[in-house]
């Protein structure tokens, strides 16, 4: 089939775990065999595919073929473990790759040792996720210094298990990222000043920050941060599942604005949790009329009396000029009213 479509630009053969079980006698060989004629193909997409290090064998020379190749995803493939120098002998040759994801592949230290051997090569490299790769976290000074550093966008460290170490090393290497996620690493608590300190001013758009054990000296640098504009960029920012925080930080950050771009924020409880949000309310709600992208807001588990409901309830205008409106939807939700 893709042999009979040469203008094909986009290939996503994702969650199919029966493509590779027999790598010879099944559809994958014959997949990327075909793959030689679709020379403007310029995204492929493997994800959960089961592929294997003997399906790494047969995907690596066909990648050669495609001059055009600028997007990889072989994410969520675990079988594939110990055998990727079976692709990175390839992928030295595929130099105008762009985006690779290999993001919840059970790297081994082998694995991320051979990728970062070819990382050099790929110099038009812009994303890489290996994010979800508990490994990753040992070798992270030696993947951001085989990186294009100024020009990469987007490197998702989440789930990695970060040392104290490897934290320093990655905020060293993230200064023109446009995307930051560090989620789900504890050693961030303490320590953001570091990674907030090593950004460009007004370059990221995400910053995700999910469970990371943030105390309130990390939201107020973060609220210093966006009072001087270096945020001004940002459109989405995740500080969910971070209950360390008390109210002084939430209340330093709504109030220092600069996040006139922001069209996402996260700032829930973890399931099973809850707490009062009327310290900080208030400096949320004068906040609001200074972010006029917002589109979502997320407060679960946060609780507020009948009072504190019903000024939210009335977060929907915007400035007459403008028409604007706050749309939240049903991920703004306020659990257990308080007694009036």
């Amino acid at each position: 089939m893709v042999a009979a479509l040469p203008r094909l630009c986009v290939l996503d053969v994702s969650c199919n775990a029966q493509l590779t079980q027999e790598v010879d006698t099944g559809g994958f060989r014959e997949l990327v065999s075909s793959l030689s004629h679709a020379t403007s193909l310029t995204t492929l997409r493997l994800q959960a595919c089961g592929l294997t290090p003997d399906s790494l064998d047969a995907l690596g020379g066909s990648l050669r073929c495609l001059p055009s190749v600028g997007e990889l995803d072989l994410s969520c493939n675990k079988l594939l473990a110990g055998g990727l120098s079976r692709l990175t002998f390839h992928l030295a040759h595929v130099t105008h790759l762009e985006r690779l994801d290999l993001h919840l592949c059970c790297l081994t230290r082998d694995d991320l040792e051979a990728l970062i051997q070819v990382l050099p090569s790929l110099t038009a490299l812009t994303e890489l996720d290996v994010s979800s790769n508990k490994e990753v976290g040992g070798v992270v000074h030696s993947l951001v210094s085989a990186l294009p550093v100024t020009q990469m966008r987007r490197l998702p460290f989440n789930s990695c298990y970060l040392s104290n170490e490897s934290f320093t090393a990655l905020a060293l290497g993230v200064s023109y990222l446009r995307t930051v996620d560090i989620s789900w690493c504890k050693v961030v608590g303490g320590h953001l000043a570091l990674l907030l300190d090593a950004l460009q001013p007004s370059v990221v758009s995400e910053l995700r920050l999910c469970s990371c054990e943030l105390t309130t000296d990390d939201m107020q640098h973060l609220a210093a941060v966006c009072r001087r504009g270096c945020l001004s960029s940002l459109r989405a920012l995740d500080l969910s599942y971070n209950s360390l925080v008390g109210d002084n930080g939430w209340c330093s950050l709504f109030a220092a604005g600069g996040l006139g771009s922001l069209e996402d924020v996260d700032v829930s409880l973890r399931p099973s949790t809850s707490a009062p949000c009327s310290a900080w309310l208030p400096a949320l709600l004068r906040a609001l009329p200074q972010m006029p992208a917002l589109a979502r807001l997320a407060m679960q588990r946060w609780t507020a009396d009948c009072q504190e409901r019903e000024q939210l309830s009335l977060i929907t205008i915007g400035t007459s000029e403008q028409n604007q409106r706050y749309c939240f939807n049903t991920m703004l939700r306020l659990w257990n009213q308080f007694p009036r």
